[in-house]
């Protein structure tokens, strides 16, 4: 049985506990928080009531060293850095739910982040924890960088496309709608029920922290520079993510060549999904799972196509997605804990 540690107390945190509790080979066996020292777990979070009787300890990494094989960050950015300088030498495996490694030019985390990185040599080691794309560096890799949310909703029908050369690099455009918890629990007046109910809105237009994360995934993918933008939106709900790709097909590429990649890539994944034709999907199908389903439409006559995913944004957006990659890590079955459907309706 692997020994695990979270640090962190947030949404991303209760839906590791939540996952976790019914994984056979780790068990959670501290928690790190800031705030909530000295208080149980399952008061901060009731649903855990009678899965977990932990009390959040103060934030001392000598506690992960002395206990655990393998930690996850469930941190905001620029706290995983100095954590990770620490734990790695001691032999723990980390997994960053937050943003500190996924960038590989240090240059753009500074712009987008307001802060400069601590460890720029350490962006090469770590791995971009999106399994369907990057499994074997993964397997073999003590640092994960977990994709962000919206990046992964992106990544993961563009890449195969652009790797097969069926899209032109140039014009992608990236549409996402969100639920508040993407937020985090936090309180801030952007997430007040009267400022979210009954609308919604784009925001960080052309300055969101994810875009230069799809782009250099998509670019990676392609083997060359991509142009897109992305632009987010909050939608008056809890969980999810859907998002709207749209892009230019390669001249003479058709309709059936596009689905034959899709379906060809993912066809042996677990936890990705490409639907038949003439459907689309919908949050509410992968709601508290680890699922992404992907729906494609096609227009050969002028040369576009669109691409629709969705995605619970604390899954595998997040956590769920961390423990596909820790199961990966230690040798475990990469399904497990994660094998079961969104609750609907």
């Amino acid at each position: 049985m692997y020994k695990i540690g979270i640090i962190g107390d947030g949404y991303t945190a209760a839906d590791l506990l939540r996952l976790l509790a019914g994984h056979d080979e780790m068990e959670v066996v501290s928690i790190l928080s800031t705030e909530n020292v000295g208080r149980r777990v399952d008061n901060l979070y009731p649903q855990l009531t009678g899965f977990t009787d932990l009390v959040c300890q103060e934030s001392n990494l000598d506690i992960i060293k002395n206990e655990c094989d393998a930690v996850f960050l469930a941190l905001p950015h620029g706290l995983s850095v100095a954590m990770a300088i620490e734990l790695l030498p001691a032999g723990i495996r980390c997994v960053d739910l937050g943003a500190d490694f996924r960038l590989k030019d240090a240059r753009l985390y500074e712009k987008y982040y307001d802060k400069t990185h601590e460890a720029p040599q350490m962006l090469e080691k770590a791995v971009y924890g999106l399994p369907e794309l990057y499994r074997d560096k993964i397997r073999v890799t003590d640092l994960v960088a977990n994709p962000g949310c919206f990046p992964t909703g992106a990544i993961l029908p563009l890449a195969p496309l652009l790797a097969a050369q069926l899209l032109e690099p140039e014009g992608i455009i990236v549409d996402s709608k969100t639920g508040v918890t993407g937020a985090g629990r936090t309180l801030r007046e952007s997430s007040h029920f009267c400022e979210v109910n009954e609308g919604i809105h784009a925001y960080g237009v052309g300055t969101h922290r994810h875009g230069p994360e799809i782009a250099q995934e998509l670019s990676f993918a392609a083997g060359r520079p991509v142009e897109m933008i992305f632009t987010p939106h909050l939608v008056p709900m809890n969980r999810g993510i859907l998002t709207t790709a749209y892009a230019r097909l390669q001249p003479g590429v058709s309709a059936a060549a596009v689905r034959e990649v899709l379906e060809g890539k993912y066809r042996e994944e677990k936890f990705v999904q490409v639907l038949p034709p003439g459907l689309m999907p919908h949050t509410k199908w992968v709601y508290g799972s680890n699922m992404v389903q992907i729906g494609i439409y096609t227009d050969e006559t002028s040369g576009r196509v669109i691409l629709v995913s969705a995605l619970d944004n604390l899954t595998k957006g997040a956590s769920g997605q961390a423990i596909q990659n820790l199961n990966i890590m230690l040798g475990i079955s990469e399904s497990k804990s994660l094998n079961f459907p969104g609750v609907h309706p």
